[in-house]
């Protein structure tokens, strides 16, 4: 059975991912509290219907008052079971702000403080949340993804066979839109040839072969891309065998348009060929 625990900030998109682990199959519950996941649990595997072998629930900081249990609870039911997989959603503090002020909603913690802001509201959350986020196998940013960029870094999570322990996940980014804050390992790329000086590149993106090209065809590309592979090749297994379900690489040039995207394709590209599961994802591609 796979059991899926998504938890994490007011207003990083929880709601979000649970609609997309919904449409995939999943049996889904929202706000539940921790002290339920047991017995939840229990039911969902004596159960004979098949469509409860998938479930994934939402626990955080609207099911409870004492939030300290909550974690102590979560941290328990997962350790007694090896099915039991947490994805926490994150996003920077300003940017939890702006949507809540967009949407006009009351942050859940509002209410429990004295002058009810909302800035304060969202750092108290981090807090009390920071022990489940260390416990978590997956950890999402959402601070700079659409809706459609979320969508398919959960769908490429748990859609596909989940025989395999580890997902490489190679992000491409751009510096100037900031370090994204859920990759375990950050690759810099902007000592390499640069097409944004060439007028015939500059509006393409590694996307494109012509950029690819010029990219790789430096031998400073090549031997990068080399010992790159070289110490992931080394690393990758040894985070297999402590246990750690996905692996974030994130790969920055400035822009996160050409460089950045050229070098997370080839690094894609190897570990497919070696049997690995992968995702990519090119996170500021769309912005102009």
């Amino acid at each position: 059975m796979e059991f899926v625990i998504i938890t994490g900030m007011s207003g990083a998109g929880k709601t979000s991912a649970l609609h997309v682990l919904e449409d995939i199959g999943f049996y889904c519950v929202d706000n539940i509290p921790a002290s339920l996941l047991s017995m939840l649990f229990t039911l969902c595997t004596k159960s004979e219907d098949e469509n409860m072998k998938r479930v994934a629930v939402v626990v955080d900081v609207r099911g409870t008052e004492n939030y300290k249990m909550m974690n102590v609870s979560i941290e328990q039911f997962k350790s007694e079971h090896k099915e039991v997989k947490i994805l926490f959603c994150d996003a920077k503090t300003d940017v939890i702000i702006i949507r809540y002020k967009e949407t006009r909603r009351k942050h859940p913690l509002a209410g429990r403080l004295k002058d009810g802001s909302v800035s304060e509201a969202v750092e108290l959350e981090k807090a009390l949340l920071d022990p489940v986020k260390r416990l978590a196998d997956y950890n999402i940013d959402t601070t700079y993804m659409s809706n459609k960029q979320l969508r398919e870094r959960v769908t490429s999570l748990f859609m596909e066979d989940t025989s395999q322990a580890l997902t490489l996940t190679f992000m491409s980014f751009g510096f100037k839109y900031g370090i994204p804050l859920e990759a375990d390992m950050i690759i810099d790329v902007r000592c390499l040839p640069n097409p944004f000086y060439i007028p015939a590149l500059k509006p393409l993106t590694g996307l494109d072969e012509e950029v690819r090209d010029f990219v790789l065809g430096s031998e400073e590309t090549q031997g990068f891309v080399k010992h790159t592979l070289s110490l992931l090749d080394f690393a990758v297994p040894l985070y297999l065998k402590e246990g750690k379900s996905e692996l974030v690489v994130g790969v920055g040039c400035t822009g996160g348009k050409h460089r950045s995207v050229t070098v997370a394709r080839e690094l894609e590209h190897h570990f497919l060929r070696l049997g690995y599961k992968c995702v990519i994802q090119h996170r500021d591609v769309p912005k102009s």
